[in-house]
């Protein structure tokens, strides 16, 4: 993988006024939880070089660790737990390293984490990431801190970030959800739904080309509805294909994805720029969650599989050779047979290029958690979900053998780990290539698609791509 990169953006003026206070220390960033988490991740590591710290590759080794936790699902918060309490024995062993925790479920759980786990220096939540070096400071002198605000005090794409790739980048266009799924915590961590001004963002996708990105993805919760809470033109309503429209004209931009959209909230309009914007890639990623209408009501998610499959069939109608991923979660509560095996006829219907599935995990703070009398037992979640997968993998290498004999241009993202002289690259629907060579991470190769695995394409180098 190409060296990192630090982007520091001018309108940070009271960080750059900050004289660097740590430049002899090291740190190191461990992130879990989704592409919000990793940006946020970036912006952290952006804060800290900007003190003059320096970045390593382990928890052993640094002297200031920053974990960035999810807590979508009950096995994010063990995993949370579970590292914090690993890095104890460093802790004993030099009790000036720093351990500060952040992101989703130091939002939720809050002052819980240092009764937890005493020896974390610094919680902060999603809202505050600005105050990290400040915080920080306060725990030097006068001992362990938790700050976590219910508002956000700083858009994050205004902090300084440290990019992990210099060819392809995250933008924030929107932070919080308004949407009430009754499985979801993220309104609760995350807020309610701000969208940044239009210029603003086309003024980071531009500088962010100028440093050599060729490859954007715009980040939100709802992306569908963005823009609905800035009244543009007196209006307040969704300008998610606008936007579209404005970052695809900006020059040397190559790729654009999104994620995630809303299917209640997916119109027309989008999908037309999707189709029109040639820089925006022909991938859409629209979860499902389950193909019951009783369940999907349950869930608070505004549709119903009909409305769902009308969406899904406007969007193949408009936009050729789209490839469609989904979420779905097994066992919500109350779920029977009937319902799971609704699921599964719309899973055939739609067929999904792939799927990511998970098992119901009740989240305290969340209204299905309140269902526990419609628990669904375990083992039959698990049978469930083994079928669900198995469907799911039968589809998805069925597209696979599909793409045998095609051509692609794919963009480079590394090598394999287990074979350096194999390039790692994705097609512009997203789907994983393989090929033989070594050529530079964020350049474009043409390949022939000649066989297909379970996770990925296998091709065949032609030359360089163009797009």
């Amino acid at each position: 993988m190409a060296d990192s990169t630090l982007l520091p953006l001018p309108s940070v003026r009271s960080k750059e006024r900050r004289r660097a206070a740590r430049t002899d220390k090291t740190y190191f960033v461990k992130t879990f939880g989704c592409q919000m988490n990793e940006h946020d991740s970036e912006r952290i590591a952006g804060l800290f070089e900007t003190d003059g710290m320096r970045r390593v590759e382990s928890y052993e080794e640094a002297d200031v660790v920053y974990i960035n936790t999810c807590t979508i699902r009950e096995n994010a918060d063990n995993k949370m737990y579970g590292t914090l309490g690993s890095f104890k024995q460093y802790k004993d062993l030099d009790p000036a390293k720093m351990l500060v925790v952040g992101g989703c479920a130091a939002q939720k759980d809050r002052e819980l984490i240092q009764e937890k786990v005493p020896w974390v220096d610094v919680v902060l939540g999603t809202h505050n990431l600005d105050r990290v070096l400040e915080l920080m400071d306060h725990a030097q002198e006068w001992g362990p801190i938790t700050e976590v605000v219910d508002e956000l005090q700083e858009m994050p794409s205004e902090l300084p970030a440290r990019r992990e790739t210099v060819h392809a980048a995250w933008v924030t266009i929107q932070v919080g959800c308004n949407n009430t799924c009754t499985f979801c915590i993220v309104p609760s961590v995350r807020g309610k739904e701000i969208s940044r001004r239009p210029g603003d963002i086309i003024r980071e996708v531009e500088n962010l080309v100028a440093d050599g990105v060729v490859e954007v993805t715009l980040l939100g919760q709802n992306v569908n509805t963005f823009g609905r809470d800035l009244a543009i033109d007196g209006r307040r309503r969704p300008i998610f294909g606008d936007l579209l429209r404005r970052v695809g004209a900006v020059e040397g931009l190559r790729r654009i994805r999104f994620t995630s959209p809303h299917p209640a909230d997916c119109k027309e309009d989008v999908y037309l720029a999707i189709a029109e914007t040639p820089a925006v890639c022909e991938q859409l990623h629209l979860p499902l969650q389950s193909g019951s209408d009783r369940i999907l009501a349950k869930m608070h998610r505004g549709y119903t599989a009909e409305r769902y499959l009308d969406r899904l069939r406007l969007a193949r109608e408009i936009i050729p050779h789209v490839d469609v991923t989904t979420d779905i979660i097994v066992g919500f509560p109350g779920e029977t047979e009937a319902d799971f095996d609704a699921t599964l006829d719309l899973v055939r219907e739609a067929r999904y290029d792939s799927a990511f599935t998970f098992q119901f995990s009740a989240r305290p703070g969340t209204k299905a958690a309140d269902f526990s009398d419609e628990f669904v037992p375990q083992e039959v979640i698990t049978e469930r979900f083994n079928r669900l997968t198995e469907l799911q993998d039968d589809i998805t290498a069925q597209l696979h053998q599909a793409e045998i004999g095609n051509r692609k241009d794919v963009l480079v993202e590394g090598s394999s780990r287990r074979d350096s002289s194999i390039a790692k690259a994705r097609t512009r629907g997203g789907k994983l290539v393989h090929f033989s060579g070594e050529p530079a991470v964020g350049s474009f190769v043409s390949v022939d698609i000649v066989n297909a695995k379970g996770r990925y394409l296998v091709g065949e180098a032609l030359g360089p791509g163009r797009h």
